[in-house]
Parts: C-alpha cells; structure tokens; sequence
C-alpha cells in the first residue's frame, strides 16, 4: 500500500483518483466509480463527490492508496 499526501482535507473521490494516478481524468474517474471499481475503506463507492479525509483508503483493482494530510 502507498501512501499520497493532499494537502486539506476533504478531497472529493474524483479529485483523489486523479492526483493519486488512479484515473487518467475525470472521464475515466466518473468511469471507474460508475462501474463500481472503486472502493473506499472496504466499500463500493459509486458518489464521485464523497469526501475523502487522512486515514482513508482507497483500492482500484489491486492499487490501494492510503490518504495522508501535509503538516
């Protein structure tokens, strides 16, 4: 599991795939959560604008990402 710092939270789920190379763009973002590829602390998470906060992981196929906040 890798670890990507945002520097405020939240961040939106789609903003997050983006930064986190999840997703190539929105397009793809709006795709993968559709398609309910995209899971947020061990659930399906099918809202592109649910706010993410440090702690929570994100797993896209087999990338898991854990969120991280910037002192």
């Amino acid at each position: 599991m890798r670890t990507v710092e945002i520097s405020e939270e939240p961040i939106r789920l789609g903003q997050f795939l983006k930064l986190a190379a999840l997703a190539e763009d929105g397009a793809h973002a709006k795709e993968l959560i559709e398609d309910g590829e995209v899971h947020v602390n061990g659930a399906v998470e099918l809202r592109r604008g649910a706010q993410l906060r440090a702690g929570d992981v994100v797993v896209v196929g087999t990338d898991e990402v854990r969120i991280s906040v910037r002192p």
